[in-house]
């Protein structure tokens, strides 16, 4: 297959897929669908996950473990123009997902890597794996400055391969009318290290505001927890709720949403809580989709957090400083003016952080790797 520069890209993306419901299935799923509107061709090989997909974009599967497997997903990969890699830790078989190696080491066609996880402090194994890939990659994609920085710091890798493209959103097509008892949200695949019992011991004070808010918990158990240990997360949640007499302040609503039913959810919010036990987490699509959807932001100081609110859209808290939290969300609940701004530099920023600003990055970088291949011929 000729390796166009011009005229329609045709790309092969690795990764889960929906209906696995992990944000990096998501993730694809929004990527295909905004290239595709560009007008590149789209085809998907499926990280096996036991839930395969009806979709007519995914043409064949990785199954965790299986040599014959990561051959012919390299094959498949090898029929499009370039190969987009979706990279974490945990999707792909072997020690630190390393199986992802051996497709890469198949590949005929150029590569970009989208880093999804960067860590601060990685196993020797896992910075080797991450530095594999990035090797055999001929662009990596990162989400953050911050992650940006840690690669380009913290591992060998080669630096003019690193650019930064941000985490796409879907951004509201309608406003929203907030009524009734103001929402403070939270939402995400639940899982111990969402910090959800940060915001359950504020709303003791932050219930009885005035129009008496309440914590809306959105998301079914993330399909790992749940498969380890059910629904012990939430019950323990539920059971704190009780517990400190606020109750009536804290729903959980376990129910799947997809992109529309989401986004009138977050826009609904009074005020988005991203409240992560994590003190290193560069990237978060949760922080991207609720500052997209133009609201006001409370999180903890996790630098991806750290580095989209500093602008105002939102407040950063120490991580183990609840009357700090508390404060910052009675100053959202109660002071508009001071909600009104954040909100309004949240949509400010948002338009930068659009899928089809996104994708036509995406494009971009491809045009460019493919255009340094053909001059290497």
């Amino acid at each position: 297959m000729g390796h166009r520069v011009s005229g329609s890209l045709n790309f092969g993306i690795l990764s889960t897929y929906p209906p696995a419901p992990c944000g990096l299935a998501t993730f694809s799923a929004a990527l295909a669908r905004e290239l595709t509107a560009h007008g590149a061709d789209v085809s998907v090989v499926q990280v096996s996950d036991g839930s395969p997909s009806s979709s007519a974009r995914v043409i064949g599967e990785l199954i965790s473990g299986s040599t014959a497997s990561v051959a012919a997903c390299s094959d498949l990969l090898n029929q499009s123009d370039i190969a987009v890699i979706q990279h974490d830790y945990d999707i792909y078989g072997g020690v630190d997902g390393d199986d992802v190696v051996g497709v890469m080491d198949g590949l005929r066609v150029p590569s970009i890597v989208i880093a999804h996880t960067v860590l601060k402090n990685p196993s020797r194994h896992q910075r080797s794996v991450l530095e594999a890939v990035a090797t055999r990659a001929d662009q990596v994609i990162v989400m953050s400055d911050a992650a940006s920085e840690r690669l380009r710091d913290g591992f060998d890798i080669d630096r003019r391969k690193v650019s930064t493209i941000p985490h796409g959103a879907t951004l509201p097509t309608n406003s929203c009318v907030r009524g009734g008892r103001p929402t403070v949200l939270t939402w995400g695949l639940l899982r111990p290290g969402m910090g959800v019992e940060r915001v359950i011991a504020a709303m003791g004070s932050v219930g009885n505001l005035p129009g008496r808010p309440r914590y809306v918990v959105a998301g079914p158990t993330h399909p790992k927890v749940a498969a380890a240990e059910g629904d012990a997360y939430r019950d323990a949640l539920i059971e704190q709720a009780r517990r400190s007499g606020v109750a009536d302040s804290v729903r959980f609503e376990p129910g799947y949403r997809n992109v529309a039913m989401l986004t009138a959810l977050v826009q609904s919010a009074a005020v988005v809580v991203v409240p992560y036990d994590s003190t290193d987490q560069a990237v978060s699509g949760v922080l991207v989709e609720a500052v997209a959807c133009g609201r006001p932001v409370v999180a903890t100081a996790f630098p991806h957090a750290v580095e989209l609110l500093s602008g105002g859209a939102g407040i950063v808290v120490a991580h183990d400083d609840p009357d700090a939290l508390a404060s910052a969300l009675t100053r959202v609940l109660t002071e508009p003016r001071l909600a009104g701004t954040m909100a309004a530099e949240a949509r400010r920023m948002a338009p930068e952080m659009s899928w089809p600003v996104v994708a036509s990055a995406y494009v971009g970088v491809a045009r460019r790797v493919l255009a340094q291949r053909q001059a290497l011929v």
